[in-house]
C-alpha cells in the first residue's frame, strides 16, 4: 500500500508553534472579518460605531484592519453589543468539558 503525502498545510501545523501561530491569526482574521461585515449591513462608519460603543475611532480602525488584537472584554463587548453581537463562552469542540454552576 501506498503511504499517502502530507500537504504543506498538514507538514506546516505539525509544528505546534507553527499551529498555534496560525490559530491566533485566524482568530484575528474572524474579528476583522465579522466588523467589516457588521458595518456594511448596518451602514456604520468607523466614527459611527467608535462613538456608539464609546471608543476611540483608532480602535476601530485598528482591529478593521487587523493591526490592534489585543483588546480588553470590556471594550470588545461594547462594540460587539452594537453590531448585535455577543461573546459567549463554551467549552473547545472535543474537550469533552461540561460548565456546571453550583
Amino acid at each position: 500500500m501506498k503511504k499517502k503525502t502530507k500537504s504543506t498545510y498538514e507538514k506546516f501545523i505539525e509544528n505546534k508553534k507553527q499551529k498555534r501561530l496560525l490559530d491566533r491569526e485566524y482568530r484575528e482574521l474572524l474579528i476583522s472579518e465579522l466588523l467589516l461585515a457588521a458595518m456594511k449591513e448596518d451602514h456604520l462608519s468607523v466614527r459611527k460605531l467608535a462613538a456608539e460603543a464609546e471608543v476611540s475611532p483608532t480602535i476601530i480602525q485598528s482591529l478593521k484592519s487587523g493591526k490592534k488584537t489585543n483588546i480588553t472584554i470590556e471594550t470588545l463587548s461594547r462594540i460587539l453589543d452594537v453590531i448585535d453581537y455577543q461573546i459567549i463562552l463554551a467549552p473547545k469542540s472535543g474537550s469533552g468539558k461540561q460548565l456546571r454552576m453550583a
